[in-house]
């Protein structure tokens, strides 16, 4: 793997210290410093996880400006999901028996300046790759909204709750402390599909157009003041042009 270059963006493995510290630079500004940039100044968001992941950064070519980052972790199979970030959120008992290579995919974010939607082609181009070579069967995280106030993203949880929840032998269950049972809080509302696909994150709405689900709630998280489903992917779902597009830029 892994450098992939396509236009004006190209994305590549953090190689040292210095390229996680600029990943996680970029995630405090994403995630957490979004209202008040002077603040990000030399503020990083880091966990332990980030220790066993692999980081990817997506750059700007000409002036090697970080645009995008995210970081993942390679588990055997479902027998290995403990370890994963989202284990400490949800209760993934149903996916301990998934037989497939998996890939725990978090910490997804762009630069808040940055709009240009070939930055995240490139991300999931680099992504592609990376699955096809490992042979993974399964991509999983957390899909993030911005700040803790739930009902302003009703129309876009109402079509989760609608279309695109987790088959159930999958279904993710409660775990965290503070949740938002949103497909009961919902029970009956329709949605307005237009608005809610603006809605949704980016990384999410991406998923969701590969055939991806979400778990039943969502769970709040105060450090970050985001709030999260649960999301998963099977590779052998993805529409088989949706499949052809993403090769494409993978190369």
């Amino acid at each position: 793997m892994f450098a992939l270059a396509r236009g004006r963006y190209a994305a590549r493995f953090a190689k040292d210290e210095a390229d996680l510290r600029a990943a996680q630079a970029l995630r405090w500004r994403s995630f957490i410093g979004r209202c008040d940039d002077a603040a990000a100044a030399g503020r990083r968001d880091a966990d332990a996880f980030d220790g066993i992941c692999q980081h990817v950064l997506v750059e700007e070519v000409a002036t090697g400006r970080l645009v995008c980052c995210y970081r993942i972790l390679p588990l055997r199979d479902g027998g290995d999901i403990g370890r994963s970030y989202s284990a400490q959120y949800y209760e993934l008992s149903a996916l301990r028996g998934y037989g497939g290579r998996m890939v725990e995919m978090g910490r997804f974010c762009l630069d808040p300046e940055a709009h240009d939607p070939d930055i995240l082609r490139v991300a999931w181009g680099a992504m592609t790759r990376y699955v096809d070579e490992k042979g993974v069967e399964l991509l999983f995280g957390c899909s993030s909204f911005s700040g803790t106030a739930w009902q302003r993203y009703a129309d876009a949880f109402a079509l989760l709750a609608d279309r695109h929840l987790a088959p159930p032998r999958w279904l993710p269950r409660i775990k965290a402390p503070r949740v938002v049972r949103y497909v009961r809080a919902l029970a009956g509302r329709a949605g307005d599909p237009q608005k809610a696909m603006r809605e949704m994150p980016p990384l999410l709405r991406s998923y969701l157009l590969m055939g991806g689900w979400v778990s039943d709630h969502a769970v709040i998280d105060p450090d970050l003041n985001t709030l999260h489903v649960f999301t998963g992917l099977e590779i052998r779902a993805i529409p088989p042009a949706r499949a052809r597009a993403l090769r494409l830029v993978a190369g």
